[in-house]
Parts: C-alpha cells; sequence; structure tokens
C-alpha cells in the first residue's frame, strides 16, 4: 500500500475535502500486525520440548500479546495435532499455520506473511494452502520456490513469489480455516503438506509459496539417516504412492516420486550403516 500520496485521489474535478488525510504509514503497520493476530492461529507438534523452547518460542511474535499457538505433545500423527486445531479455529481464526517446533519466524514475521496473504488471495481467490517453500511440476522441469534459512544456509530460489505450487514443506504452511481441509492421519509425520495441496486442487483449489522468510533449524541428517527414521517415512510414502497414483509423478522438496517404490528406493541410499 502506498501511503506517500499527499492526499486521497480526487474524483472528478472536485475540491478534496479538507479534512481528508492520508493514513501515516505506522498507523497502516499497525492495523496490518492487528489483522495477522486476529486471522492467523498457530499449531505444533512437540517432541522435544527444549527444542521448542530454544527456536519456535523464542520468536518474537510468539510473545506475550503476538499470535495464538497450540502446542500438541504425545502426538501419534501430524495430523492428530492439526486436525483438532482446525476444528478449535472455527469461528477464531481465518487462516491456520502448521509450523514446525524447530523454526524461528524474524521480527514482524506475521505482518508480512499476513500481507502475503492477502496478495495471493487477491491473485487466486480460491487459495487454500500457503507455504514459505516448495515445488511446482515434477522430474526435470520441477520448479523450486521459497526463501528460507534452512540449517544456517540461505535458499532463495529464483522462482518469483507468489509462485503456484504442487507441492508445500511441512516446516511451514497455512491452510484457510473455511475450506474444511484436513491431514490424513495415516500418513504420520511425512508427506502431509503435499497431500494437503492435492486435496486443494482436487477441490478447484490453489496452493502457493508466499514469501514468509523463517528459520528452519532442523536437525534430521541428509545423509546416515537413523532407520528408524528411514522406515518411518518410506511407510508414510507407500501411503501416498497409494493414495495419489493417479497425479504422479510428483515432486516435493526432498524425493522426486515417479512411481510407487521410488521413495523407498532413494531412502535406501542415504540410510545409516
Amino acid at each position: 500500500m502506498n501511503t506517500d500520496t499527499p492526499g486521497p485521489p480526487r474524483i472528478g474535478n472536485g475540491p478534496v475535502h479538507p479534512t481528508s488525510r492520508a493514513v501515516p504509514r505506522d498507523a497502516v503497520a499497525r492495523s496490518d500486525t492487528d489483522a495477522a493476530r486476529a486471522g492467523l492461529q498457530l499449531v505444533t507438534c512437540v517432541s522435544r520440548t527444549e527444542v521448542l523452547q530454544q527456536r519456535l518460542l523464542s520468536s518474537p511474535c510468539l510473545q506475550p500479546g503476538g499470535l495464538r499457538l497450540a502446542a500438541h505433545w504425545h502426538c501419534g500423527s501430524a495430523a492428530e495435532a492439526f486436525n483438532a486445531a482446525m476444528a478449535g479455529a472455527a469461528g477464531q481464526a481465518r487462516w491456520l499455520v502448521w509450523v514446525h517446533q524447530d523454526v524461528v519466524l524474524p521480527a514482524g514475521w506475521e505482518t508480512g506473511f499476513w500481507r502475503a496473504l492477502q496478495q495471493g488471495l487477491q491473485r487466486w481467490p480460491q487459495l487454500l494452502v500457503a507455504g514459505v517453500y516448495g515445488v511446482a511440476g515434477a522430474g526435470a522441469g520441477a520448479v523450486r520456490a521459497g526463501h528460507v534459512l534452512h540449517r544456517g544456509e540461505p535458499l532463495r530460489e529464483a522462482a518469483a513469489l507468489p509462485c503456484r505450487v504442487d507441492s508445500l514443506d511441512e516446516l511451514l504452511l497455512a491452510v484457510r480455516v473455511d475450506s474444511r481441509l484436513r491431514m490424513d492421519p495415516a500418513l504420520g509425520f511425512d508427506f502431509y503438506g503435499t497431500d494437503l495441496v492435492l486435496q486443494a486442487q482436487a477441490r478447484g483449489g490453489v496452493a502457493a509459496v508466499l514469501e514468509g522468510y523463517c528459520e528452519h533449524w532442523t536437525d534430521t541428517p541428509g545423509r546416515d539417516v537413523p532407520r528408524r527414521v528411514v522406515e518411518r517415512v518410506a511407510q508414510s510414502a507407500e501411503v501416498f504412492e497409494r493414495k495419489w497414483r493417479h497425479r504422479l509423478p510428483l515432486a516435493t522438496s526432498c524425493f522426486q516420486i515417479g512411481r510407487a517404490g521410488d521413495v523407498r528406493a532413494f531412502l535406501s541410499t542415504v540410510v545409516a550403516p
């Protein structure tokens, strides 16, 4: 919004009312921040309380007076926390934001992400799911989109934002509360971001990556992955590949999936000895 104009626009050749004033920039910022705090609600699953305290709870927007956060411990799936929060968010928020416990949201994040959501809705009124990192297309034509700090390394993809995508990383994603979308408990703790995107698309909705820079401090290794983690991901992948076999090929931020079994085959190359 441009607030540097000397006054409101003239209609025809008539005079501007002498009491009209441009809205001060700080008032616009306060209005957007207030709207974000009213319109956004966050939810996370907690497996390690010390990580939650060190990372997510250190975010300026989650200090007293900031955004609302529902933290769930001892969940059997991401869906257990998300779906409960979605049911509770009806009439309380416009967007439910799933965020990992190891994410840090920088100062002003809520205002910037709220503005990005409004811009996304102006472009795609059917926007149902939005995230900060994702992939459009698959195979050699796959395009990555997003701007995040990942394990201390900046990832700034070339795709202009906002960008329509077919997959979203689970580190942070927002779902419209009135969309009736739910996470699938059968997926456990993997592939639920892309599952939400595909659910939205099946209903004629849009998923997009927006500007919403944040820090992701995951300690999951890229290689020598513990066997228990590999098996968990592989089991979720089998469910996902069966459910969406009619949509293959697909690409996520971690995998290229051309046919059933591709995820397990890739995981066999990175499992710890």
